[in-house]
């Protein structure tokens, strides 16, 4: 991990809210990406090999019953979904206290063909802030995101 990962990790870290870690699978609802309409944030709670969750807030994008996400390509949530695409998904505020119970979700990397889509899907919700981001932000690789809902809560 490059020295500038382990200083935006580190930061992350300590600016995160602390109920970020208590999301849970225990009261989650169905699946509705309506539910995150007017939230800027949602919560990503995906699953270490340990079975351990790890929740980070993330901009999203919905776009019919599934929800964008796009993330460094060796970023921990990445290999963690590669691995075991069960995840939670909540509205949260920007340092990633929730805003109601989780939806359990199915999550996938998507393939290169697909990433235009998702990156549409994300530019139509941000618009200029979406722009600025990318213009002052990360390294242009990057790997996107697709959830969709599951029929209930993972095992």
């Amino acid at each position: 991990m490059s020295f500038i990962r382990r200083l935006e990790s580190r930061f992350y870290g300590r600016v995160r809210h602390p109920d970020s870690a208590e999301v849970r699978e225990a009261g989650a609802e169905e699946w509705s990406p309506a539910r995150l309409h007017g939230h800027k944030y949602c919560l990503l709670t995906s699953f270490r090999a340990s079975g351990a969750p790890v929740s980070v807030p993330v901009w999203f994008g919905t776009e019919g019953q599934n929800i964008y996400i796009r993330s460094g390509p060796e970023d921990g949530k990445v290999k963690r979904i590669r691995r075991n695409g069960q995840v939670l998904i909540t509205p949260c505020t920007a340092r990633g206290r929730p805003l109601g119970p989780p939806m359990p979700g199915a999550a996938r990397v998507l393939e290169p063909h697909e990433e235009a889509r998702a990156e549409a899907v994300l530019r139509s919700s941000y618009g200029l802030g979406r722009k600025v981001y990318r213009f002052l932000g990360r390294a242009t690789r990057a790997a996107y995101l697709e959830v969709s809902g599951t029929s209930g809560p993972q095992a």
